[in-house]
């Protein structure tokens, strides 16, 4: 047995959730999904858990702050948590003047309401570089809004700006109960996860033993669930966790499914930077005749992107960084470029920002996730995904219309002398780059960032 067939196996083997596949809607813009999560937090009966890599203080996190505590005003037996990365909580943003992070707007709105809400900083390490929370998922009583987005202005489309990413509404009661079990089992007890709300903080040093629990607690938990018969007109649901360099099981399946490809493999991610153990499975891929797609948001489309008439600042280097590694590829990857078996398809779309995370294989397997599929993701972060099993292809016209959305505002590549190249970089971005590979730092960075 070869390894294709033998990794498919191990795929179909896994514990799935069984689904109607129309209880499974795809919104295709950043608008779409704003105006569905407000919507669904104002019709919430029992509970609401978000968790997210922040909540902005700015006019859409207020947003969604106003329509929590309404909801909780409303019915003060609603179960609401929010969840979000500790570190990030306390600070700006990257490149930002320095600032208190959103700590003081919880804190603003807890005041002044009588129903509180809970919103929980989880540190997953000591120090935010050497990892964050980055779990995704929304639960809306059954429902869970699957997303890569955080919360603030651009990823919810304000201000005729959007950073684009995907959107999933899945409702389904087993999911959303062992989304909810794990988050209150493992991070909601846990004595290093701290209300943000509260004006007197543990400092990080008092949390310092907690959190080194709570990681080897995260490095062994997973989600529980029965697994379910799949019946012909239903699709699989495999909802999975992961974090750290060893026995990462989420790590496992990702490269599983790489490796199962036999016909078409697709490629979502906002920053190219893969880890080695997938860079090596897709260039095996290739050299056994999969058709290989790589949708990425051109450098102008990365978060970290500061046009060259504005001051310069040193993180507004990484978008070229990743710019470098992806024509290094392209360049080994010519041939089958020229044939079109290897499509890289950059996406950009006027002032927009690209952030999309995901997988799709032979119209069988479809990754919903907010893994970056970079090194960071691979071994410091703490991140989670949901696998659809379509083996009928139940799913297909869907998923396709998705697709055909995401590359709406892509170009194809057609040699990597398309891509810019080193030489013609705004002159402070071309001496940094060129200091930090002299001194060979470039692989320390794509090993953080």
């Amino acid at each position: 047995m070869d390894s294709t067939t033998a990794n498919r196996q191990l795929i179909e083997q896994l514990p799935r959730i069984a689904h109607r596949p129309e209880q499974l809607e795809t919104l295709l813009d950043a608008a779409s999904f704003r105006e569905r999560l407000l919507l669904e937090i104002k019709q919430a009966k029992s509970r609401i858990y978000l968790v997210a890599l922040y909540l902005q203080d700015d006019e859409a996190g207020r947003h969604i702050l106003d329509a929590l505590y309404q909801a909780k005003q409303k019915n003060p037996l609603l179960d609401i948590k929010v969840l979000v990365d500790w570190h990030r909580a306390q600070r700006g943003l990257i490149g930002a003047e320095a600032s208190n992070g959103n700590t003081a707007l919880y804190q603003h709105y807890a005041d002044k309401n009588i129903h509180k809400i809970d919103v929980l900083g989880v540190p997953v390490r000591n120090r935010e570089v050497f990892g964050v929370l980055h779990l995704k998922g929304f639960v809306i009583d059954d429902n869970v809004i699957y997303t890569g987005a955080s919360l603030n202005d651009v990823y919810l489309a304000q201000h005729n700006r959007y950073r684009y990413d995907r959107y999933h509404v899945i409702k389904n009661k087993a999911l959303a109960d062992c989304m909810v079990d794990f988050i209150g089992n493992t991070l909601v007890a846990s004595d290093a996860v701290t209300c943000l709300s509260q004006p007197n903080r543990p400092r990080i040093k008092v949390l310092k033993s907690a959190i080194k629990d709570l990681r080897e607690n995260l490095q062994r938990a997973s989600y529980y669930f029965i697994s379910q018969q799949i019946n012909e007109d239903h699709v699989g649901l495999t909802p999975m966790v992961g974090l750290g360099r060893r026995k990462n099981y989420l790590n496992t399946q990702i490269r599983r499914l790489i490796i199962c490809a036999h016909e078409e493999l697709i490629i979502c991610t906002p920053y190219f930077n893969l880890p080695r153990s997938v860079m090596r499975e897709v260039r095996r891929a290739l050299r056994r005749g999969v058709t290989v797609t790589i949708i990425i948001g051109d450098k102008t489309a990365n978060d970290f992107y500061i046009p060259p008439e504005e001051p310069f600042k040193t993180i507004s280097s990484l978008p070229y960084l990743y710019e470098m590694n992806l024509r290094n590829f392209a360049r080994r990857n010519e041939a089958t470029i020229a044939k079109r078996q290897l499509r890289i398809n950059i996406w950009k779309h006027h002032n927009n920002s690209f952030h999309l995370k995901g997988i799709w294989v032979d119209k069988t397997y479809m990754l919903l996730t907010g893994n970056n599929l970079n090194p960071r993701a691979w071994k410091l972060d703490l991140e989670n995904a949901i696998l659809i099993h379509d083996r009928n292809h139940l799913l297909e016209g869907q998923a396709q219309q998705e697709i055909n959305t995401i590359l709406q505002h892509t170009q194809l590549i057609g040699s990597y002398k398309q891509i810019e190249k080193l030489e013609n970089y705004p002159t402070k971005v071309r001496k940094l780059l060129k200091r930090i590979k002299r001194i060979k730092a470039d692989h320390l960075l794509n090993q953080i960032l």
